[in-house]
């Protein structure tokens, strides 16, 4: 069965409530159409259910289409045919630590075991392929356990071209803040490519011919069709559900859930363009609806220095609203606020467009870079600025005066900027002008003109720079240990020496970017088993209701110990609800090394 166009009704097999609405069933009822709801809709149907995707926005794929696509996921099969093998315990003994007091056993044990038998499942019987990201690190290199590498899948690039046609205009398009003219760029060997276009033939040559196909996808489809990251996830997974009869509706909100004389969930009553539509769904309801980053009270309740709510900008889609957390809570589910963090913080930038709109920019690529530096308004640096993204946000949040608005700069000198990508402003041959005359970047011929302009102490930001720069050139940073670990390697430039992520801002003009608190989504969530149940007050589980993505709480306890641990879980707890509605309860040997653990 085919997934039904934009608007239409759905299936004609339903029949007629009582006021006239239209009923409909399936099996198992997906709210949302993001990474963790279609991983939980190919799951299910390939095991036999049918299933219905209802997906609020026009278009499918959530926060996870605007992501990098990473997932974390240890001992997959495609890092032990890289030769990176490793016992169970290693990734446990790393998560241990890392999460603390906000370890859940339960879940992070169906995590670790499971995530693999995702991978594996879908690589082995469906259109979502990986490749392996042999060089990713754990971010906290120094705990016990912490990976070098081996522990992340990401989804392989995509022809467009491959989905039906009617299915195209369904995924959700690159962020264009993470795109060069639209384009994505895929973090590994093609990101490398493109940073060394002008110092090597053959990285000149794989640029030239990525832009050259973009190009010409946008002249014949008016949209990019070599997708990488999350618009290749998404639409390797709307593909895949496609060919297992998943109905994908999108324009399609869930108004509420419906229950059974003992509390079970039934179903959910949908808002479609033609009218009200009564779902009933036999073996449950998924709430996979991407948490609540962009519900302004909220926000003001659980975010901190954010006293209106709306001192926060989130990557997510405006269509996060908080949709499926208040679905559950309607009918018994708890919104867990015990984990660390509320929500998954990145620092973004704001980009004004001639056309009045404003964008968000994450800064994700340049901070590792060698010739950078980060400072508050004081002119100090305030944290290791190529550690991730939520630890830098987070020594941001924590570093700024109560009371002031929290923000920092990112500096950089000439050299730094017309080599590598400095937020919305790209290297050479890529002008900067635009982002000047815009005020998006900052700059200033010296230092200390480039601070008056910033609203930055400049004698405090000149004794930094002096500081960071007599050790930076021994490839040293005593105060905040940049370059140390693995993952502050990866981030750098391998082919800068003595230490990849650290250079000197040497000479002017020097520039800056404004960075602010946003986040890729938010942590606290309803509460849920190691089944993806959602959990009533008394810690059972809700008959008929799962969650999964944003909308469970956190299974890193609020934590952001590595790269992809929002997609990863999203997948593999959508995975995991799809075979327990199923009722599936033998694993396919689809790992076989890895069948000694008792699974």
């Amino acid at each position: 069965m085919s997934a039904a166009p934009q608007g239409s009704g759905g299936d004609s097999s339903g029949s007629q409530s009582a006021a006239g609405a239209p009923t409909l069933d399936c099996d198992l009822l997906v709210i949302c159409g993001g990474g963790a709801g279609l991983s939980a809709a190919v799951t299910a149907a390939y095991h036999g259910l049918t299933v219905i995707v209802a997906e609020k926005a026009a278009v499918l794929g959530g926060a996870t289409a605007w992501s990098g696509g990473w997932m974390w996921a240890p001992l997959n099969p495609l890092s032990q045919a890289d030769g990176i093998v490793e016992d169970i315990d290693a990734p446990r003994t790393y998560l241990q630590h890392a999460l603390g007091a906000n370890y859940d056993e339960p879940r992070v044990e169906a995590l670790l075991q499971n995530s693999r038998h995702m991978v594996a499942f879908f690589e082995k019987h469906t259109s979502l392929q990986f490749v392996s990201g042999s060089w990713i690190a754990d971010i906290q290199g120094d705990l016990p356990g912490a990976g070098t590498g081996g522990r992340s899948v990401g989804p392989k690039p995509f022809n467009a071209r491959k989905l039906r046609k009617g299915l195209r205009p369904l995924v959700r398009p690159q962020l264009y803040e993470t795109s060069f003219l639209g384009m994505g760029i895929m973090a590994g060997p093609d990101l490398q490519a493109f940073l060394h276009t002008t110092t090597s033939v053959k990285s000149f040559f794989h640029a030239a011919w990525r832009v050259a196909f973009h190009v010409l996808d946008l002249i014949t489809y008016r949209r990019g069709m070599q997708l990488v990251n999350g618009p290749a996830l998404v639409a390797r997974l709307v593909k895949s559900a496609d060919e297992v009869g998943v109905r994908l509706w999108v324009n399609s909100s869930a108004a509420s859930l419906t229950t059974d004389d003992a509390g079970r969930v039934t179903g959910a009553v949908l808002d479609r363009p033609d009218g009200p539509v009564t779902v009933r769904a036999a073996r449950g309801v998924l709430l996979a609806a991407g948490g609540f980053p962009n519900d302004v009270a909220r926000r003001r309740e659980y975010f901190p220095r954010t006293p209106t709510g709306k001192e926060h900008w989130t990557l997510a889609p405006a269509e996060t609203t908080g949709d499926g957390v208040s679905l559950g809570e309607s009918v018994g589910g708890r919104l867990d606020d015990s984990l660390a963090s509320p929500a998954a913080w990145c620092p973004v930038s704001l980009v004004p467009y001639r056309n009045g709109k404003v964008g968000t920019c994450p800064h994700i690529v340049d901070r590792g870079n060698p010739g950078l530096i980060a400072v508050l308004a004081n002119g100090r640096r305030f944290v290791n600025e190529a550690d991730g993204y939520y630890q830098f946000t987070t020594g941001m949040i924590t570093a700024v005066p109560p009371g002031e608005e929290v923000y920092a700069w990112l500096i950089c000198d000439h050299a730094f900027q017309r080599r590598y990508p400095f937020g919305m402003s790209k290297p050479f041959p890529v002008p900067a002008w635009p982002y000047l005359r815009s005020g998006y970047l900052k700059k200033g011929k010296t230092l200390a003109e480039l601070a008056s302009r910033c609203g930055i102490n400049p004698g405090e930001l000149e004794r930094t720079v002096q500081e960071f720069n007599r050790n930076a050139r021994a490839g040293e940073d005593p105060e905040f240990g940049r370059g140390v670990s693995a993952f502050n390697r990866a981030s750098g430039d391998s082919e800068h020496t003595p230490n990849p992520s650290l250079a000197p801002l040497e000479k002017g003009p020097f520039y800056a970017i404004k960075v602010l608190p946003g986040s890729f989504g938010t942590f606290f969530g309803l509460r849920a088993d190691a089944d993806a149940r959602v959990l009533d007050s008394a810690g059972e589980p809700i008959d008929g209701l799962y969650v999964a993505g944003s909308d469970q709480a956190n299974v890193m306890g609020g934590h952001y110990p590595s790269g992809g641990i929002n997609i990863g879980p999203a997948m593999t707890f959508g995975y995991i609800a799809g075979r327990h509605a199923a009722g599936a309860t033998r694993y396919e040997n689809l790992v076989p090394e890895l069948h000694n653990d008792g699974i």
